[in-house]
């Protein structure tokens, strides 16, 4: 289904190009630390200035503006053992620019959102094709490790689990509150942790609050459906319900679902 085309008023959608183009370019050309780049950048949506004489703040805002800046926060991932940190460093600022976008009023505005979020993916992703939308409050684990096809529509509170990899094809929807997972625990000893790439084919629809689990293969055309859990790999064309996910329809090239 395509979607309506919305624009702010003139003036505002100036801006909006205006500071998607300007942050970019921050972002790339070299010239700044894109950690100093992020930092200013939240400062501003945040506070609507440039940042005050530390002397004059209180603690509490004090440890706020150096909350905003990269260097002096951690995410969970950078916990993780198994993290290559050389390329998590890379990308750390643009990803903490990201989540807090999110959770600020601009983070709100699609007409502003989709475009930044579009923006930011390639420096994040180890790919990611035309035309990608994604909501608001999609979460990763790495970045570096998720590949993401033509357009891609992620909904809002998706969690795209990139610990072993996940690849997701061309005209892909993942709908509100899916979760997408390529690293488990071995059963009986925790801290061994297995971290197979998870493939969700072209054309796929991962529908609301569902679970694919790591290391499955969801073929081309699939649909996975509402609370389904993934715990086997999907034929192409087939609709999966259920805990565990299994056959409920397949499709045929006509669109016409059929028993199995």
């Amino acid at each position: 289904m395509t979607y309506r085309e919305l624009a702010a008023q003139a003036l505002a959608e100036q801006d909006y190009d205006a500071f998607l183009t300007e942050l970019q370019n921050s972002l790339t050309d070299g010239r700044k630390d894109p950690n100093e780049v992020v930092r200013d950048t939240l400062f501003g949506i945040y506070y609507g200035a440039s940042q005050p004489d530390r002397e004059n703040l209180s603690l509490a805002a004090r440890a706020a503006c150096h909350s905003l800046d990269p260097r002096n926060i951690a995410t969970e991932p950078e916990y993780y053992t198994d993290i290559d940190h050389k390329l998590y460093a890379e990308r750390k600022p643009m990803i903490w620019l990201w989540q807090m976008f999110d959770r600020s009023p601009l983070g709100q505005n699609s007409l502003l959102g989709i475009r930044f979020r579009r923006m930011l993916a390639p420096m994040i992703f180890r790919s990611v094709g035309d035309d990608f939308k994604c909501w608001h409050f999609v979460e990763w684990s790495f970045g570096y490790n998720l590949s993401i096809g033509n357009n891609v529509v992620v909904h809002r509170h998706v969690l795209l689990d990139d610990r072993g990899g996940i690849e997701i094809g061309d005209n892909v929807s993942i709908s509100d509150y899916a979760n997408i997972y390529s690293h488990h625990h071995d059963i009986n000893d925790i801290h061994h942790v297995l971290t197979p790439v998870t493939r969700i084919g072209n054309g796929v629809r991962i529908t609301y609050h569902a679970t694919v689990l790591a290391g499955m293969d969801v073929g081309d055309n699939a649909l996975v459906g509402t609370n389904a859990v993934v715990t086997r790999n999907v034929e192409s064309n087939h609709i999966v319900v259920g805990i565990p996910a299994k056959t409920a329809k397949v499709k045929d090239p006509n669109g016409v679902a059929k028993l199995p």
